[in-house]
């Protein structure tokens, strides 16, 4: 993206006036998607204003739960400080697939071929004379 790109567009990263607001604060960190995120200031609570800089488009899905709850003032330290190391049951996170190939179809969606299965004996219609 060239130096006009990144001064009127926001939906793909962050703008030129962002990164210049970005100067005196403090990165805290970046996640497993390239996302960066930023501490400093204050709120209007008081308690130090925190961001995130997007890798890409701007989704709000694609921020990990770990950082999130750092976001929203859940847990004091970042991740890497404040979370047990992840279990190995657990899968990675994920951004919202709704809109792209890889969402989720149930087997009578229109993308799938649209034929339902049929209904069985146990449904009965209402009738308003029963």
């Amino acid at each position: 993206m060239g130096i006009l790109g990144t001064i009127f567009t926001w939906w793909n990263g962050a703008t030129f006036g962002t990164r210049m607001g970005l100067r005196g604060k403090s990165r805290m960190g970046s996640d497993h998607l390239g996302n960066v995120y930023w501490e400093g200031g204050k709120d209007t609570a008081g308690r130090p204003r925190r961001w995130v800089i997007y890798s890409g488009s701007n989704d709000a899905s694609r921020v990990p739960p770990e950082w999130f709850s750092w976001l929203h003032h859940q847990v004091d330290t970042t991740p890497d400080e404040s979370m047990p190391p992840p279990r190995v049951w657990e899968k990675p996170a994920m951004p919202n697939q709704t809109g792209t190939a890889l969402a989720y179809r149930p087997p009578g969606a229109l993308e799938k071929g649209g034929t339902r299965v049929r209904a069985t004996g146990d449904y009965e219609a209402w009738s308003p004379e029963a």
